[in-house]
């Protein structure tokens, strides 16, 4: 007896169609499975034929044959437990239906008959709306970032009999509801802390204000202590809410990566990631054999900080490049090529020298010029070129951290960065961009136009500081954002003067 139901499985952070068909006949007790499935899927005949058991189900003691097509793309992942395990009792007699064409079939069995949460939910939902599948079967704990997905019926199973029950009787299955308002609201991510927390510090202050508000990285050096790290963690607070579409794109990613919390809808905050600088190149980017996304992708609409950027290996900051040009990272193999979006903002940090201390009032540093070198020499000059904003954070004396009020609360400032994003948004609506620093050619010379004393302000500071093309074009994006925050309507010399200050340490 032949039976066939339909599933998905994840291809980097898209999903795609997979049909599971059973065949049980005579002979042999043998089970194949042929498709190219990796360990995971080959190992799920063992909790299959236990899920079966121990759910007061026969299992069939003949030849198994079960094929996922289409065979030339690898399959992985636990999800197809529970299709598969509902193809062998629609062919050997308990489900009664045994061609299932409308409902996608997903979930991990356990061996009790227990069906478990899986990963990727979000974009297989897509993807089953887009082949025509009118109904999702699925664990409850993701129901809910299911049921965002409009066209689709959500219906939730916590047993392999439950399952079966539902597919025998679809019409008494109860759908879950979508949310009433499916939009993300707007709240503000406290766990951070509160930019008021920070005493003195204005100038780094200011330009964490300035990357917010246009989308620009950011690089602090200064010696330990100095409150870069408090600095970058307040950052969450002064961003504005994702929108619906930034959260549909964030919880993909973290759902197909696994880092999305049980029962979770839609992400409500924008990431915040902070990898040791032990991490890999892989881990970093995302890759494998079946491409996963990596911690840039995960910082996707959010922030990437990396603290003691020179302690990382060069080889792993160098793959930076292309996701800071391009907002994506494409990761190749043999079968297909897999794209994991990455727009994020990128902080990084760290210290002015090996020991730490370089121009510091308080003590005195004990490297060498060519240890100083060596050690600035590990960011590389195209890496930081690629950098925005680059700004001293120095020591901050015991008298302001004990004498000086309270600074400028994250609301206040939060209130300037939404408004200079809404002027952005206004500004590039017709090309669908959302801050200046994703802007390119010639749409740069357009909006970022300086007024001529700026011009002539811009042109000899070039040649002084020897700018790259990248470095002139992003000092212009950097003035944009300043003129954004200050509400005018052009790009004058003070902005630009501002904006020539975060390339100075370079």
């Amino acid at each position: 007896m032949l039976a066939s139901l339909r599933s998905a499985a994840l291809f980097g952070v898209d999903a795609f169609p997979v049909h599971v068909e059973v065949d049980v006949s005579f002979g042999f007790p043998h089970f194949t499975m042929v498709g190219l499935p990796d360990a995971t899927v080959r190992e799920s005949r063992d909790r299959v034929r236990a899920a079966i058991r121990n759910s007061g189900f026969d299992f069939p003691e003949h030849r198994i044959t079960v094929n996922l097509a289409p065979a030339d793309v690898r399959k992985a992942g636990s999800s197809f437990d529970l299709p598969i395990a509902l193809g062998l009792l629609a062919a050997s007699g308990p489900l009664t239906r045994r061609a299932i064409a409308d409902t996608i079939v997903l979930g991990e069995l356990s061996l009790d008959g227990g069906i478990n949460a899986i990963r990727g939910v979000l974009p297989i939902a897509v993807a089953s709306r887009a082949s025509g599948a009118r109904r999702l079967l699925l664990p409850p704990s993701n129901a809910a970032e299911a049921s965002v997905i409009e066209g689709l019926e959500v219906c939730t199973v916590r047993s392999l009999a439950e399952a079966v029950e539902a597919l025998n009787h679809p019409d008494a299955v109860t759908v879950v509801p979508r949310p009433a308002a499916p939009l993300t609201p707007a709240s503000t991510s406290t766990d951070g802390g509160d930019l008021a927390e920070v005493r003195g510090q204005l100038l780094p202050r200011r330009a964490i204000e300035v990357a917010a508000a246009g989308g620009h990285n950011l690089l602090m050096i200064g010696p330990p202590g100095g409150g870069k790290t408090m600095m970058a963690r307040r950052m969450a607070g002064i961003l504005p809410p994702l929108t619906f579409e930034e959260a549909l794109e964030c919880t993909a990613i973290h759902s197909v990566a696994g880092t999305l919390p049980g029962g979770t809808g839609l992400m409500t905050a924008r990431p915040f990631r902070a990898p040791h600088h032990t991490i890999s190149n892989v881990a970093l980017v995302g890759g494998g054999s079946i491409p996963r996304p990596g911690e840039i992708s995960l910082a996707h609409n959010g922030v990437l900080f990396l603290d003691e950027i020179p302690e990382f290996q060069r080889r792993v900051l160098e793959v930076l490049r292309q996701p800071l040009e391009e907002g994506r990272v494409t990761v190749a193999r043999a079968a297909r090529t897999a794209v994991f979006p990455a727009r994020f903002v990128l902080i990084g940090a760290m210290n002015p020298c090996p020991c730490g201390y370089l121009g510091d009032e308080r003590r005195a540093c004990r490297c060498t010029p060519n240890q100083i070198h060596g050690y600035r020499s590990r960011l590389s000059g195209p890496l930081r070129d690629r950098i925005d904003l680059v700004v001293d954070v120095g020591a901050v004396p015991v008298s302001v951290l004990a004498d000086s009020p309270a600074g400028e609360p994250s609301a206040a400032v939060r209130h300037r960065v939404l408004a200079a994003r809404e002027r952005q948004r206004s500004r590039y609506a017709s090309v669908g961009l959302r801050t200046n620093a994703e802007i390119r050619g010639g749409l740069a010379s357009v909006a970022c136009q300086p007024t001529p004393d700026g011009q002539r302000l811009l042109r000899t500071a070039a040649e002084r500081l020897r700018l790259t093309a990248r470095g002139y074009d992003r000092v212009l994006k950097v003035a944009r954002t300043i003129a954004d925050l200050a509400d005018a309507a052009s790009v004058d010399a003070d902005h630009l003067a501002e904006a020539l200050q975060y390339r100075l340490l370079e």
